[in-house]
């Protein structure tokens, strides 16, 4: 392995470079395009054999993406926030066609008003549309993530595309020492794509042909079981990755942080946990019981692991970096749901962090002071 000091951008596209991906349609759009502004720098010093494709919009991009990986090709592709929304309707294109494509998500507010920093709207506002998504901490957790997201999404029991979403600028733009696999050790993780199906003159198939009332429905249940079905393989493929580089991220779904004996637990995705850590031990060192519950897989959503997870707690408080208006934070509904006569934890939600505000040490540790003192639910926007 080799240790260079780079921003997670670079290493999401170093980590596409390691998979020897095929195709990369793309369109640049803050704060994701450092990630093909890297991967156009490697293709022009040769050293990245790849077929960059600039088209005219990210709705093109992941249309791009769609005949590439029909075509029987290994696939990447970024975008962020507006881009991502522009994707809306060829997202549920390429899950219901199975299509393994990867695509890294730079989390951005999403207008009005116009903002470019970071909170999870973007990627959240998408969490039904037939994607796995996996939500990473750090540089190191983008490029291995990326690595294994091909694995997972290529798995023959799998086969639906797969976002890794990385909190922009806290995230995409930070520097950070990162391992860098050799390629020796890749290839032995990752063998080369070969689809199921392709298109192929010489085999001719139709895909994406018209799902009738009487047939549709099954479509859509084969959808739903290959994607809860994906836990198993998710975890499978972070065991294996895990013995290779002696590197993982709890489970694969999800990651504890002192949560075996915590009586008031925090939960979230990304970034924010890096925050939840430090609190968690400098509260730990008070003789607090408190712990981190991170969230990897918001989909799927792993249900059972959380709830073994929190099983001790007392009190347990969902960081939403998003609000899904009218109703409550995005987490705290699925979790909400989850809990549900199945565990005595008294639940809250938090909305913090939108549009790049930041997330401090002394939020976490309010967080967790109310939390302690409450003996009913706290429904909070911390602004």
């Amino acid at each position: 392995m080799t240790k260079k000091v780079i921003e997670a951008s670079e290493a999401v596209a170093i980590a596409a470079k390691l998979c020897k991906v095929d195709v990369v349609p793309v369109y640049p759009i803050t704060p994701q395009t450092h990630i093909p502004e890297e991967i156009a720098s490697m293709v022009y010093d040769g050293e990245f054999d790849v077929k960059l494709i600039d088209v005219e919009s990210e709705h093109s991009a992941l249309s791009a993406a769609i005949g590439a990986s029909a075509a029987g090709s290994r696939v990447f592709t970024a975008t962020a926030s507006q881009g991502l929304a522009l994707m809306h309707e060829v997202l549920f294109i390429t899950s219901g066609m199975r299509l393994p494509v990867v695509m890294a998500v730079a989390n951005r507010a999403l207008s009005a008003p116009i903002n470019i920093w970071n909170d999870q709207q973007d990627s959240i506002a998408e969490r039904d549309s037939g994607w796995i998504q996996l939500y990473v901490e750090s540089g190191q957790e983008a490029l291995d993530t990326v690595i294994m997201a091909y694995k997972i999404a290529e798995n023959k029991k799998v086969l639906l595309p797969v976002m890794v979403c990385l909190d922009g600028f806290t995230l995409t733009h930070v520097f950070e020492p990162i391992d860098i696999p050799d390629q020796k050790l890749v290839d032995k993780f990752l063998p080369k794509f070969t689809p199921l199906f392709k298109l192929d003159p010489n085999k001719p198939i139709t895909m994406g042909p018209i799902g009738f009332p009487e047939h549709y429905v099954y479509f859509k249940k084969q959808q739903q079981d290959a994607i809860k079905g994906s836990e198993n393989i998710i975890k499978e493929v972070h065991d294996e990755f895990r013995k290779l580089t002696k590197r993982g991220y709890g489970n694969g779904l999800i990651e504890e942080f002192h949560t075996k004996d915590a009586e008031y637990i925090v939960v979230a995705l990304g970034t924010a946990c890096s925050t939840a850590r430090v609190a968690v031990e400098e509260l730990r060192k008070k003789g607090k019981k408190v712990g981190l519950l991170k969230i990897k897989s918001l989909r799927p959503f792993p249900e059972q692991d959380i709830l073994n997870s929190l099983k001790n707690a007392k009190a347990v408080a969902v960081l939403d970096r998003n609000i899904s208006l009218g109703n409550d934070g995005a987490v705290y509904t699925d979790l909400k749901a989850a809990l549900y006569n199945k565990s005595k934890a008294l639940l809250h939600n938090f909305i913090l962090g939108l549009g790049g505000r930041d997330i401090t040490l002394d939020h976490i540790k309010g967080i967790f002071d109310k939390i302690e003192k409450s003996n009913k639910e706290i429904k909070e926007w911390i602004i």
